[in-house]
């Protein structure tokens, strides 16, 4: 175990090396055009070392921790019999059924009680080793396991064995201890073994610890009425199989008294979570770096809350001239119950696992930063696939977000490096100012670029289906590496690409599309050729973009999984003084890459006429002219994302395929 978390440590070392690098050089820069050695945001920001701050696996868990064996010999065995137990050591006390351990050793426990519990009370500085060989004990009123006081008690499940420990509908006070779950510790605990345990809370929690919780082994079958498993300064999982139903938080760290505690930390094990609130939640730090994770929390994405839209771009106001209900990001009202798959208040850091999320509101979701250095991720929410308050940071991985509200979502989005899909009914990338509560503040400023907001991609796989904006930027926009396809909206309220600040493309290979109204391109600042164009229809689902060069080599074939009127292109073979074909269904248009960027934005609904050099496009044999409104006709504004009557597109299918999106140097995304 640890040599995997080492290796994992430092192969995500090794990508670090290439994220967040702000100086862009290129081979075969663009002859006339604005070449520059720094990107729009090379001050803004140097990414940290994503990893520095981890600790390690021999930080989290000791030799002992780990440790399933016992002295036999030395042991004491205590047996459990219905209403009454016995033991032979003066260690351990018995009244009626009440079990109580007072010294060090390790303890051999079977049998049943029928209504019973087992305390362990020593001193400060004393190790206990409890070992469940066959134990079943019910407690009506309290915890079935109570431990009262001791440096650390390890729980080990004896191999083979089956166990199980169970509550009542209520917990009545024994001390000045709120005991309120099935295994109670007010110190440190650690569960470990290969046997398994059943705990069943009527009541209360599963498992509570009130200092450090390390689970390294074992097989666990939770439900509880509340978290299922709780550690105030720590929980810390190394290995084990987990099965559990709450009724709150699937597992649930949080200290509100000391900021650096109240964390999270799983290097392995396999976890089946269905919780009625989160299924992991950290009030500190959130640490992931191996295990299988699937979880359901708030009964899924089919049970969010529906979303406000205060954002009239793409809402009512471009439809009707009527503010309309919507969508809004993150809208759940902040006096109900937080339903997210994967939630930390401080920094979430992902370096490897599986996951497979089914949430009610974000999959992911960070107060701070959300860094993903591997791993693989199947996300369906009713709100944001990835969430962070502060910087999302992406440096390798596989990432399918099958359904959102916006996909992947941060003050600061970088992407690095993985393969990356998602589909999202509002935006598919949004980078904005702010908090989760109102999407970013929506509704404010919409048009002024806001302070330390900003998307950079320098590397990855990148598909997006989105029907409000693909990328949206309220600051600036940068592209410096990696493949990029969008699929944007069909309404003309939202484009392809939307940014606040500036936008600047300096590498990779981007192929997006959309609706004309809102169309926005690069700025003639960027080093790598753009072409925006407009084109003269709305075009259906299925239907084929290419471009050639001067020699007809194909540069770009894509198919559109859904219909269209703007094509953004940018890819390292557009050059300045070039001249290209661009064919879309059986419309063509000659492209003279005059400038660095060809084609303009259309900004607040304005529409690039066909035919002219600023990103129209006419009908094939038209020639360059201005095309005027045809008496009693529609332009393609009118449209509103809308197929002209009488236009059946062929049946729309999902994502498009990577066989969809190639060049002719063989390199297929």
């Amino acid at each position: 175990m640890r040599k995997k978390s080492i290796i994992a440590l430092f192969c995500a070392a090794i990508l670090l090396s290439g994220c967040g690098a702000n100086n862009v050089e290129q081979e075969n820069a663009n002859p006339g055009s604005n070449s520059k050695e720094e990107n729009s945001v090379s001050e803004q920001k140097e990414t940290e070392d994503l990893t520095a701050d981890l600790a390690s696996y021999s930080d989290m868990f000791t030799e002992r921790d780990e440790k399933n064996s016992y002295n036999e010999a030395s042991a004491i065995n205590i047996t459990l019999s219905g209403d009454s137990a016995s033991c032979a050591s003066p260690l351990v006390s018995i009244s009626e059924s009440t079990v109580t351990i007072c010294g060090e050793g390790t303890y051999v426990i079977s049998g049943t009680l029928d209504n019973g519990m087992i305390i362990v009370d020593t001193d400060k500085n004393t190790k206990v080793q409890l070992v469940f060989n066959g134990v079943s004990i019910h407690k009506s009123d309290s915890a079935a396991l109570y431990i009262k006081s001791a440096d650390k008690v390890f729980v080990t499940l004896a191999e083979d064995t089956k166990n199980t420990l169970s509550g009542g509908e209520t917990y009545t006070a024994i001390d000045e201890n709120n005991i309120d779950s099935v295994i109670f510790s007010k110190d440190d605990l650690t569960l470990n073994g290969n046997g398994s345990l059943a705990i069943s809370s009527a009541a209360g929690h599963g498992i509570v610890s009130k200092n450090d919780l390390v689970i390294t082994g074992g097989n666990y079958e939770i439900t509880a009425k509340n978290h299922g498993i709780t550690g105030k300064d720590s929980i810390r999982v190394a290995d084990g199989d987990f099965v559990i139903h709450a009724g709150k938080d699937g597992m649930h760290a949080d200290n509100d008294e000391e900021e650096e505690k109240g964390f999270l930390y799983v290097a392995g094990g396999n976890f089946n979570i269905d919780a009625d609130g989160d299924g992991i939640d950290a009030s500190s730090t959130l640490t992931v770096t191996g295990g299988n994770f699937t979880i359901t929390s708030g009964g899924g994405a089919d049970k969010a809350e529906p979303h406000q839209n205060t954002d009239f771009r793409g809402g009512g106001f471009f439809s009707d001239g009527n503010m309309e209900n919507s969508s809004n990001s993150s809208n759940q009202n902040t006096d109900s119950t937080s339903t997210k798959g994967i939630k930390g208040s401080s920094k979430i850091t992902v370096t490897d696992g599986t996951f497979t999320i089914n949430s009610a509101d974000d999959a992911l979701h960070s107060n701070a930063d959300l860094h993903i250095a591997g791993g693989s991720f199947l996300l369906a929410t009713g709100d944001d696939g990835m969430h962070a308050d502060n910087a999302l940071v992406i440096l390798d991985g596989n990432i399918s977000i099958t359904e959102s509200y916006e996909g992947i979502e941060g003050k600061i989005i970088e992407i690095c490096g993985g393969n990356i899909s998602l589909q999202a009914d509002d935006d598919g990338l949004n980078a904005a100012g702010g908090n989760d509560a109102s999407g970013f503040g929506r509704g404010m400023d919409l048009f002024s670029s806001q302070e330390g907001v900003y998307i950079l991609i320098s590397g990855g796989n990148i598909k997006i289906d989105a029907d409000g904006d693909g990328i949206d930027s309220n600051g600036d926009l940068t592209v410096n590496g990696g493949t990029i396809y969008v699929d944007g909206p069909t309404n003309s309220g939202n484009g392809a690409l939307d940014k606040n600040g500036t936008a600047t493309i300096n590498g990779g290979t981007l192929i997006a599309l959309g609706t004309a109204g809102m169309a926005e391109t690069f700025d003639s600042s960027s080093t790598q050729g753009c072409i925006l164009v407009n084109t003269d229809s709305v075009h259906a689902a299925g239907t084929i973009v290419e471009l050639l060069d001067e020699s007809e080599n194909v540069l770009f074939h894509y198919t559109s999984s859904k219909s269209f009127q703007s094509v953004i292109l940018s890819d390292p073979s557009i050059l300045v003084g070039k001249t290209y074909r661009l064919k879309i269904g059986s419309e063509e248009k000659e492209i003279v890459m005059e400038t660095i960027s060809y084609g303009t934005s259309s900004g607040m609904g304005g529409f690039n006429r066909p035919g002219r050099n600023d990103g129209g496009m006419g009908k094939p044999g038209k020639g360059e002219f201005d095309k005027e409104r045809p008496e009693g006709g529609k332009m393609p504004d009118d449209f509103n994302g809308e197929r002209p009557e009488g236009e059946n597109p062929p049946e729309e299918g999902g994502m498009p395929s990577p066989d969809d999106f190639h060049k002719t140097d063989g390199m297929e995304v």
